[in-house]
C-alpha cells in the first residue's frame, strides 16, 4: 500500500509536468481549430482529401490547426495546415496501436494522459471539426457537446463532416435519446452537420468574427472556465 501511495503521489507531478508543457507550447499559437477523425483513413479516402482542404483553408484564414498528431485524418489536418502556411500542432499520445506521429507538425507535444491532452484540445480551440472516426473521435465529440451543454465552456462551433456517416447517430439521438427526454430538442442545435470543406470554414470564420466583435479583448477565446 505504501508503494502504491508513493506511486500515486509522483503521478501527480507527472500530470503537472504535462500540463505545464502543454500550456507553454500552445499559449502563443493564436486562435486554433481542433480537427478529429480516424487514424485509419488513408490518403485516398475522400474524407482525408476533404480534411486537407479544410485545414489548408483554415490556415490561410489565420487559424492554427490542432490534431492528435497521428496518421489518417490527423495527418491530413497537419499537412493541410502546413500547405496553407499556418501553424500545425500535433498533440501526440502514447498508445500501443495506431498512434505514430505524422511528419507535418510545427508544434509537437507528447502526452501520457488522455485527460491532459483533451484539456489542451479544448482550451485553445475556437472550433471543433469532427470527421468520421471511431471510439476516440466519438469521445471527443461528446465531451465537447457535454461541456457546451452544461456551460462549463463557452459555446463554439462543433462541426460534423459527412452527412451519410453521421446520419444514423443523429437519428438515434433524435428518435431515442431525445424522445426519452434524456436531452432537450435544443441540444441537437449544439452541432452542425455539413458535407463540403467550404461550409466548415464559413461557419467557423463567421462565429469567430461574431465572437471577437462581441468580446474584442478575447482574441484567442480560452473556453474552459477557470483555466
Amino acid at each position: 500500500m505504501e508503494d502504491l501511495a508513493k506511486s500515486d503521489t509522483w503521478r501527480v507531478f507527472r500530470i503537472m509536468a504535462e500540463l505545464v508543457e502543454g500550456f507553454e507550447a500552445l499559449n502563443g499559437i493564436g486562435p486554433a481549430v481542433t480537427i478529429f477523425g480516424s487514424a485509419r483513413l488513408k490518403p485516398d479516402s475522400p474524407y482525408y482529401k476533404k480534411c486537407l482542404k479544410v485545414s489548408e483553408h483554415l490556415a490561410k484564414s489565420g487559424f492554427a490547426v490542432i490534431s492528435g498528431g497521428g496518421p489518417g485524418i490527423m495527418e491530413a489536418a497537419n499537412k493541410g495546415a502546413q500547405n496553407g502556411s499556418g501553424i500545425s500542432v500535433g498533440l501526440n499520445i502514447e498508445l500501443p496501436l495506431e498512434q505514430s506521429a505524422n511528419a507535418f507538425q510545427d508544434v509537437k507535444v507528447e502526452f501520457r494522459y488522455f485527460f491532459v491532452r483533451k484539456l489542451m484540445f479544448v482550451k485553445y480551440a475556437v472550433g471543433y471539426v469532427i470527421f468520421p472516426g471511431g471510439f476516440g473521435t466519438m469521445d471527443e465529440l461528446f465531451e465537447a457537446l457535454t461541456l457546451i451543454q452544461t456551460r462549463k465552456i463557452r459555446s463554439f462551433p462543433v462541426i460534423l463532416v459527412g452527412r451519410q456517416y453521421w446520419a444514423g447517430l443523429i437519428d438515434w439521438m433524435r428518435n431515442t435519446v431525445q424522445e426519452m427526454g434524456n436531452i432537450d430538442a435544443g441540444d441537437l442545435d449544439l452541432f452542425h452537420v455539413v458535407e463540403e470543406p467550404e461550409e466548415v470554414c464559413e461557419i467557423i470564420s463567421r462565429r469567430y468574427r461574431d465572437r471577437t466583435a462581441a468580446f474584442p479583448s478575447d482574441k484567442r477565446a480560452s473556453h474552459r472556465k477557470g483555466v
